[in-house]
Formats: structure tokens, C-alpha cells, sequence
């Protein structure tokens, strides 16, 4: 992409002619002790990971506040199996996992607390970027707060290179401004930081039909702007699709924009090595941006985004939520430094979600891609009424309803994740609960995919 990597070497050009090109200043700390001993199958740490207590004082409120008066049969006594969380590969609970923040925390507490332009990035946090650039097969990496923050960075250092490159001017001419192409169903990090950009009238925003690359195709030939991005998720956070990975790459070649993939769902989770989506579509080469979760199928906390060295310049130049973002502690950096070693020693984990993957469909009949199931009921009330929610509470699970504003109207699902720790018995009896509102048990109904942005 050589319109790109000379748009950005302007743009650290611009930036250091203003001496505004900044760098992380290491603290030194001593190197951490190797991670603890792995094992070959599911222990008991893991289970602890899928079976949770609901206050039964918050759930009344949470009854209440969608209208619905709970009764002596609401009251949850025991554990829950929970099936709407992130952790899918079950690593925030591994010994290793626990000893390094452990250790970590006893050595140096938190860690230097600030900006990781300031004091806040230690060899702990190098080590992890280093990690993970290997990981998604980068030159680089850039370690931010949350995934969100990471998202939000590299929209603003994407939208400031029309800025640093206006001439003199405070804001770029309309036709030097960014194309940014975004898919419908993209996350609210993505459209958030799209929408920063846009105010600051550095990007033009173009939405297109969920994964309709023929939609995309006619846009991408229609604009007449010259620097071009499309950005998308790799798995859908609440569809459980994946993204056209390949027919992305063939677009890209045709129009040369530089592609952006938030793999935040697929860290971890896919490829032979746990690169993500798109290792498992063996094109990691052509995805210029990968940005991603260390709070999902790592376990932990944070985000990053694997690039090449001249684009993590520009992002921790000129992306403001790194840029003021107290840098991550060393504990949580040294536990997701050994969540990634325990998920390359046990790879069964890998194997077991998808397994259940593959188990769950087998027996819904569903079309399912991904551990994260959608089950559309529609309306808000039926999503938390005592034929859904309350009833799989009754059954002993935990799976939230998912409503407007973060899904359209009338398209209001209960959203399942399956991880690691869940077992076959576990998978088999929320089928049982769900069955009233599974394909053969209720007409089917499609839902048109509206744009969040």
C-alpha cells in the first residue's frame, strides 16, 4: 500500500517538523519469572468461570425497571451457568493467569501510574506489544487501555493525516478528506471514532448493507475521494457473523483503500495459532490495521492494535484516547502476557469451543458460525418477559436479552456465548429451555440490518 505509507510518513514528517512526534519512554523493571505449568484439559478453575450468584435484590430491580413485577418464583437460589459473557477461551481464571498479576502486584503494586507517554509503559507492557505483533504476524503493536480506546485512536490518527496534510489550512479541503466505508452492523468503538472524525470534518463516512460486497463495491467506484478506508469487524458482536475476509481482500486489491479489521471476537479464538480471523483466512498480509480485545477470548483486560511501525507513530502521535489514557497496570500486562502463553500451550481450548459450536448447531438445526448465537424474539417485551429471560433464569442459566438502542427495533434477541468451561450437558439443557423459541417451534422472521452509524 504505497499511497498509504506515504501518507504517513507526510503526515510524521508534518509532526516532527511541529516537534510534536512522540515516543513511549521505557521504565525499566525486572524481567517477569516464567509462566506457571499448563494442563491438558479443563480444571476445576474453569468452571468458575461460567457458574455465577445473581444478587436477587438487583435482579427485582432489573425486573422492575422493564416493567415486569416479580413474584416469589423470581427469587435465583444457587449458582447460575452463565452463557452471555466474553471470557471464551476461560483463561481469566487460570493458575498462570492469577500467579503473574499475583506476582506482578506484589513486586511493584499497579506499576507506574500514567499516560504511557509519560511514565506508564514498562518492559512488561513492550514484551506484551512484541507478543502480540507476532501473534497477528505485524511489524508492530500498540497496547491500549480498552478496545474501545484502540478504535477510537486509530480513527483519529487516520481522520488528522487530511489535517497535517491541509496546506496551511486549519481543515482539509472536501476532496482531501478520508473515505471511510463502514459496515452497517459495525461496533460502537468503530462508530464512535468515525463519527469524532467526521465533526472534525477530516473523514466522509459511507455505511454499507451488512456484508453486502456488492453494495460496497458500487460505493468504493461511486466516490471520487482519493484516500479510501474500509473498516469492519471480523466477527459481529451481536449477529455471530464473520465478515467476507476474502472478498474485502479482492476489493482492496481492485481499489487500493486501506483496510482496517477490529478482530476483538476472533483474538484468540480462530486460525492454528489463536491469530484470529484474519489468520484463519490466511490473509493477514492484506489487512493493513488489526485492532483488538484482551478482555474476551484473552481474558483480561485492555486492547491493541497490530500495524506497521509508521502507522503505531502516527496513532500515539495523534490518537487522543491513547494519548490521555493512564497506561494499563503491570499486573493485568503481566496476566494477559500469560493468558497468551497458556492459549499457544492449550490449544485444546480452541478445539473445545468449537466443538461446542458444532454440538449446539447439530442439535438447534441453526445456522451458526460462531460461539456467539443470536436467538431474534422480537419485540423488547418478549426479550424479558417470563417466556424468555425469566424463564431461562428459572432453568438455571444467564443469558441477557439484547435491546434497542444496541439492536434495531423489533429485533430484540437473547444473545448466547459458549466458551471452553461449558460442558455438553450444560449446552444440551439451555437447548431444552430455549425450545419454545427455536426455528421449529415459532415462524421465523427476518429483520433488516440498520446501519448504527
Amino acid at each position: 500500500m504505497a499511497q498509504w505509507d506515504a501518507l504517513v510518513d507526510a503526515a510524521l514528517a508534518s509532526l516532527a517538523a511541529r516537534r510534536l512526534l512522540f515516543n513511549t519512554r521505557l521504565i525499566a523493571l525486572a524481567p517477569p519469572p516464567p509462566p506457571a505449568e499448563t494442563f491438558t484439559g479443563p480444571e476445576a478453575w474453569d468452571r468458575a468461570t461460567v457458574e455465577v450468584q445473581v444478587d436477587c435484590n438487583s435482579l427485582k430491580q432489573w425486573l422492575a425497571a422493564n416493567g415486569v413485577e416479580s413474584t416469589q418464583e423470581d427469587e435465583v437460589n444457587g449458582k447460575l451457568v452463565l452463557f452471555s459473557g466474553n471470557d471464551y477461551m476461560c483463561l481469566s481464571s487460570h493458575p498462570a493467569v492469577r500467579e503473574a498479576a499475583v506476582q506482578a502486584a506484589q513486586e511493584y503494586g499497579m506499576g507506574p501510574r500514567g499516560s504511557s507517554l509519560i511514565c506508564g509503559y514498562t518492559n512488561y507492557h513492550k514484551m506484551l506489544e512484541e507478543s502480540l505483533a507476532k501473534l497477528q504476524k505485524k511489524e508492530d503493536c500498540l497496547l491500549c487501555p480498552t478496545g474501545f480506546s484502540a478504535n477510537t485512536a486509530v480513527m483519529t490518527a487516520l481522520g488528522s493525516i487530511s489535517s497535517l496534510l491541509a496546506a496551511g489550512r486549519r481543515k482539509p479541503a472536501e476532496d482531501e478528506r478520508i473515505a471511510i466505508f463502514s459496515d452497517a452492523l459495525n461496533h460502537a468503538a468503530t462508530i464512535d471514532g468515525i463519527r469524532l472524525v467526521e465533526r472534525q470534518q477530516e473523514a466522509v463516512a459511507f455505511v454499507y448493507k451488512h456484508c453486502d460486497m456488492s453494495h460496497l463495491d458500487f460505493l468504493l467506484s461511486s466516490c471520487s475521494l482519493e484516500r479510501k478506508v474500509v473498516v469492519t469487524d471480523s466477527i459481529f458482536s451481536m449477529d455471530g457473523d464473520f465478515a467476507l475476509l476474502p472478498e474485502l481482500v479482492k476489493l482492496r486489491r481492485k481499489y487500493g483503500f486501506l483496510l482496517v479489521v477490529d478482530d476483538a471476537h476472533g483474538t484468540l479464538l480462530c486460525g492454528e495459532n489463536g491469530g484470529g480471523v484474519p489468520e484463519l483466512y490466511g490473509c493477514e498480509n492484506d489487512v493493513d490495521i488489526c485492532l483488538g480485545s484482551l478482555s474476551k477470548g484473552v481474558g483480561c483486560q485492555g486492547g491493541f492494535v497490530a500495524c506497521s511501525t509508521r502507522w503505531k507513530r502516527l496513532i500515539l502521535s495523534r490518537g487522543r484516547s491513547f494519548i490521555f489514557s493512564t497506561a494499563l497496570p503491570v499486573p493485568v500486562v503481566a496476566s494477559v502476557n500469560a493468558a497468551i502463553y497458556v492459549s499457544k500451550e492449550e490449544r485444546w481450548r480452541r478445539s473445545v469451543i468449537w466443538e461446542h459450536v458444532q454440538y449446539f448447531a447439530s442439535l438447534t438445526k441453526l445456522n451458526i458460525t460462531s460461539p456467539i448465537i443470536v436467538i431474534v424474539v422480537g419485540s423488547e417485551e418478549a426479550a424479558v418477559n417470563a417466556h424468555s429471560c425469566r424463564h431461562l433464569l428459572r432453568s438455571g442459566f444467564l443469558v441477557q436479552p439484547i435491546r434497542p438502542p444496541v439492536v434495531p427495533p423489533n429485533s430484540s434477541r437473547l444473545r448466547i456465548t459458549l466458551s471452553a468451561a461449558h460442558s455438553s450437558d450444560d449446552i444440551k439443557r439451555l437447548v431444552d429451555a430455549l425450545t419454545p423459541w427455536l426455528p421449529n417451534n415459532h415462524v421465523e422472521q427476518s429483520y433488516p440490518a440498520s446501519s448504527r452509524l
